[in-house]
């Protein structure tokens, strides 16, 4: 592992402490998202849990803020949001996050029965006021293709365990929800209609299916930037079947790709077990883009070779990229 380090997702919703003392041991900083899930703590509470961990973080635990849709149709309702972002913003926010609800939620429709998506006008205030602010938004829209798919067919293991687990967003039980066309359709009318916007497309845009997609969406909008957060094992199926196409992307893209893990701390484990996990997909990852190693996945069958990138490469994806969107540093910043 280099010496210069940044998981910039994470969803770190316990107090445990020993998640903060592995990234100090690791000169790493975290970027924790307060996300408006089902499952997680209120986003009142995420943002207490993160100031509490943040006390002891070396060199740092960031966050990104979000609001909440539970009033959407409210008269006053992106006035609430609004005041959310701002208040999160006060309190240290990196950014705005913008979560897959959109678009995904039934509870979250029009008048005219059509479900609210990320580029609906109703929305423009919150992307209004960013702009306007140089506030960067990162955006989880719709999910992997895989979500469309019974379980049976999709291409790898973590995908299958998780909409089995989470049928509430597995699509392909719910055929009147809008599409995976639709999806990404309504997250790239959004990039269309805000071209200032400082945006970063969570999960390879869900797009982990074909890089030449991510890459098109990269060239099409200069503020875009990308992350990696649990699509990793996607990437190294591609690298099984066509290592120089995928190996080419973050050689070509380097600027423009964001290391993350999307480690949940939900309690469930206890914070040695959690720490452990961490550190063991830290050194996964490292291997898979630092190496020329043959590997294998628990998501798939088949091994695989690690890319073998340059180190300034590295350092990007793992460390500068981050630094430079979400801490507005330049690379040279310890």
């Amino acid at each position: 592992m280099q010496q210069r380090f940044f998981d910039a997702h994470v969803h770190w919703n316990s107090k445990s402490k020993e998640k903060i003392q592995l990234a100090n041991a690791y000169n790493a900083h975290c970027l924790s998202i307060n996300t408006e899930a089902p499952s997680f703590p209120s986003l009142e509470e995420q943002e207490q849990i993160v100031q509490h961990l943040q006390k002891d973080a070396d060199p740092g635990l960031h966050h990104m803020c979000s609001f909440s849709t539970q009033k959407w149709g409210d008269n006053d309702w992106i006035d609430g949001a609004l005041h959310q972002i701002k208040d999160g913003i006060a309190k240290g926010a990196k950014g705005i996050k913008i979560w897959k609800n959109i678009g995904m939620d039934a509870a979250l429709k029009k008048e005219d029965g059509s479900f609210l998506m990320v580029d609906d006008d109703a929305l423009d205030p919150i992307f209004e006021y960013a702009i306007a602010n140089d506030i960067l938004i990162i955006g989880h829209q719709g999910e992997p293709k895989n979500c469309w798919l019974p379980l049976e067919e999709m291409s790898v293991q973590s995908d299958r365990d998780y909409f089995e687990a989470h049928p509430r967003f597995h699509m392909y039980k719910n055929p009147d929800y809008p599409s995976y066309q639709q999806q990404i359709i309504a997250r790239d009318r959004l990039l269309k209609k805000f071209p200032k916007l400082r945006f970063v497309g969570l999960h390879l845009l869900s797009l982990e299916w074909s890089l030449y997609e991510v890459a098109q969406r990269l060239d099409e909008h200069p503020l875009l930037m990308t992350d990696l957060a649990e699509r990793i094992c996607h990437v190294q199926l591609a690298a099984k079947k066509n290592w120089s196409s995928v190996r080419n992307f973050f050689m070509q893209y380097q600027d423009r790709i964001i290391y993350g893990t999307d480690a949940i701390d939900d309690g469930t484990q206890s914070g040695e077990e959690f720490a452990k996990k961490v550190e063991g997909l830290w050194k996964f990852h490292w291997e898979f883009f630092a190496t020329n190693n043959k590997m294998e996945a628990p998501e798939f069958s088949g091994n695989f070779k690690g890319l073998n990138l340059p180190e300034e490469v590295l350092d990007k994806i793992f460390y500068s990229n981050a630094m430079k969107t979400y801490l507005k540093t330049n690379s040279n910043q310890p």
